[in-house]
C-alpha cells in the first residue's frame, strides 16, 4: 500500500551518532546538512539533548540523531545528558561512533563503550578531524581490529573531516546503499523533530559560549519566557515575517550574572545581536529578542528546570525533588 504523496522508491534510514564530548558529532551533522542547525562550540558537552536532524539525497532520507557527548560524572545533569545518548541509539539501524584523531584511540573507544554500557547494533567508526592529524592506514587499520575485538559488530570505518569534507561523498554513498525503502518520516522540508524554541535556546546558549569563552562555566543555560510567532502574513510578504521571542539566560551564582551582563550591559547585547541573527535565518524574518539573567543556584542539580530543559529522569537519577525557587 502506498502512502500518499511518497514515490515508491523512496528510502530511509536512521543512524545514531554516539561518541565522546568533542568528537565532532555536531559539526560531522552540519556538514552533512549543508547548513548549521546543530551549535558547535569549542566547550567540551556542548550538546545537552538528543534530537533529530533530516536530510535528503535523492530519494533517500537520512535521519540523524545527535547525542550528549558520552563521559562519566555524578552530577544529576550529566546523568541525564548520558541518558540521552543510550535513548538516542535506541531504534537507530546503524551506529556511527566517532573518534578523535587528535586523541589516543584505543583509549576513547574503551571510555565510551564503558560510558555507553548498553548493546549496540550495527556499528561503523568514523575517525574525525582528518584535517587536524595525519595517520597512516596501518595505524588505522590497526585501531579498528582492536575495536572489532571488543565489538564485533562494527563493519566498516572511515577516515573523515567535517572542516574540508573530506571523504564525506564516501559515507554519504554507503549511507544511501544502506538505506531501506520505506516512507520518508520528514517530508515537506521539515529537519528535525524539535520545534523552533529549542533551537533558539540553543543558538543564545551556543554565543554566550562563543562569546565568554573560559569566562563562562558550564553552568549556564536558556529557556524561553515567551516566542510570539507572527509569521501567519495573509499576503505571504517575507519582511513582514516577525516572530517576539523573551528568553532567560540561567547562571549559577551572583559573580556569573554581571560577567554575562557586562559593563552596561554590553556582553548581553553582543549574545542578543549575534543570536539573534541565526534566529533570523531559522524563522525566515526579523526577530524582536529580548535577553534577561537569572541566578538560579545550583540550577543544574535542580530537576524541575532540567525537565524545563528538556533532559527527562533516568534510573541513575537522584531521588531527591525540589520545587523551584
Amino acid at each position: 500500500m502506498l502512502i500518499e504523496n511518497q514515490h515508491p522508491l523512496n528510502k530511509s534510514i536512521m543512524i545514531a551518532l554516539l561518541g565522546k564530548p568533542n568528537a565532532g558529532k555536531s559539526s560531522l551533522i552540519n556538514c552533512l546538512l549543508g547548513f548549521d542547525l546543530t551549535i558547535v562550540s569549542r566547550k567540551p558537552q556542548t550538546t545537552r539533548n538528543q534530537f533529530h536532524c533530516a536530510f535528503t539525497i535523492d530519494k533517500t532520507e537520512v535521519i540523524l540523531v545527535d547525542t550528549p557527548g558520552v563521559h562519566r560524572s555524578n552530577q544529576e545533569m550529566n546523568k541525564r545528558m548520558n541518558g540521552q545518548a543510550k535513548f538516542g541509539a535506541e531504534g537507530a539501524e546503524v551506529n556511527f561512533m566517532l573518534l578523535d584523531l587528535t586523541s589516543d584511540l584505543k583509549s576513547e573507544f574503551d571510555d565510551l563503550m564503558n560510558g555507553l554500557s548498553i548493546s549496540l547494533n550495527e556499528t561503523w567508526i568514523i575517525f574525525t578531524k582528518s584535517d587536524l592529524v595525519q595517520k597512516s592506514i596501518e595505524e588505522i587499520d590497526e585501531v579498528f581490529s582492536y575495536i572489532q575485538t571488543k565489538l564485533p559488530q562494527v563493519e566498516k570505518y572511515f577516515i573523515l573531516s567535517s572542516k574540508n569534507g573530506e571523504n564525506i561523498h564516501l559515507l554519504t554513498g554507503e549511507i544511501c546503499d544502506r538505506a531501506v525503502f520505506g516512507p520518508h518520516h520528514y517530508p515537506q522540508g521539515h529537519v528535525s523533530n524539535k520545534n523552533e524554541r529549542f533551537f533558539v535556546s540553543e543558538y543564545i546558549r551556543e554565543q554566550a559560549f562563543e562569546i565568554l569563552r573560559d569566562e563562562l562555566p558550564y553552568e549556564c543555560a536558556v529557556t524561553i519566557d515567551e516566542f510570539n510567532d507572527f509569521r501567519r502574513d495573509e499576503e505571504g510578504d517575507p519582511e513582514k515575517v516577525q516572530a517576539k521571542i523573551s528568553a532567560t539566560i540561567l547562571v549559577n551564582r551572583p559573580s556569573q550574572r554581571a560577567i554575562v551582563v557586562g559593563k552596561q550591559g554590553i556582553i548581553i547585547k553582543e549574545i542578543g545581536t549575534k543570536a539573534r541573527k541565526k534566529i533570523e535565518a531559522l524563522v525566515g524574518g526579523k526577530v524582536f529578542l529580548n535577553l534577561h539573567v537569572k541566578v538560579r543556584p545550583k540550577w543544574f542539580k535542580n530537576n524541575f528546570i532540567l525537565e524545563e530543559l528538556g533532559l527527562p529522569r533516568v534510573q541513575e537519577s537522584t531521588r531527591v525533588w525540589r520545587a523551584q525557587k
